[in-house]
């Protein structure tokens, strides 16, 4: 094979690369934003990679909780063992990268001192090159981003990864955070609205049981808010939960609630 054929091969070997994860990332900005789960973002980008790098036989998303470290996504279960041994022992190369945010690129072994239970797990699991690249999320106008994680890859050929595959990963963890954060932010906004609703429910009913016993006991809206939060600290029962009942006691019973409802029977 002529030299010109070889670097040929390489360039399209590159090109292909890139243009799998251009189109990859594409189709991940346009399900981010139709509210793909966050799981389903991470696992999607696993498999991107799989994909975009042509010795990565596995890949796995290390995402720092504040429980700790936890692996979210995979794309082989036999690795898994692999990122669990480096979370017990607090060491290893994913989470060297996901902490320091900088890539990690060696052939197992190589670094056996230094991280001995990785070393041990990946030989077991006949992982031979592995390469991990730091997630880290945009946060406009606070510095680079946020240090979330790492993308994990792992070879069974000890001349799997090299400079180029490290680039390219950058590369496209900086594009995909993004679309990381554009979900994050949708479950966020999603979350505030759930609890804005559940709010207003609760106040809504506060309210009704307040002017049922404001109807009783002629009594003020205040005097009314008093006697439920006394109550509600005796029984030990949260606020609204007395309202609830103190409303269902009422229907049973034909007191006006405020809102016209009666007892069958009732005038």
């Amino acid at each position: 094979m002529s030299e010109n054929t070889t670097v040929h091969l390489a360039l399209s070997e590159a090109t292909r690369a890139l243009e799998t994860v251009t189109t990859a990332l594409a189709t991940l900005r346009d399900e981010a934003a139709a509210h793909e789960p966050l799981t389903g973002v991470l696992d999607r980008l696993a498999h991107t990679v799989v994909a975009a790098v042509p010795e990565a036989d596995a890949v796995t998303v290390t995402h720092l909780e504040v429980s700790g470290p936890r692996t979210v996504a995979l794309t082989d279960e036999s690795v898994a063992v692999i990122d669990d041994h480096q979370y017990e022992a607090g060491r290893g190369p994913c989470l060297q990268a996901a902490t320091s945010g900088q890539p990690v690129r060696a052939v197992v072994g190589e670094y056996a001192e230094l991280w001995p239970e990785f070393t041990a797990a990946a030989k077991e699991a006949g992982v031979r090159a592995y390469l991990s690249v730091p997630l880290l999320l945009a946060t406009p106008g606070e510095g680079p981003g946020e240090l979330a994680g790492s993308f994990n890859i792992y070879a069974r050929s000890a001349a799997a990864f090299d400079p180029f595959d490290e680039t390219l990963m950058e590369l496209f963890s900086t594009a995909a955070s993004a679309a990381i954060s554009n979900a994050r932010r949708w479950h966020r906004a999603r979350t505030q609205v759930e609890q804005l609703t559940e709010a207003l429910t609760t106040r809504a009913e506060i309210d009704q049981a307040k002017g049922v016993l404001m109807a009783v006991h002629r009594i003020t809206a205040d005097e009314a808010f008093a006697r439920l939060t006394d109550t509600s600290q005796r029984t030990n029962t949260k606020l609204h939960e007395l309202a609830r009942n103190l409303m269902a006691q009422s229907i049973e019973r034909g007191v006006p609630t405020g809102n016209g409802r009666r007892e069958p029977g009732q005038t």
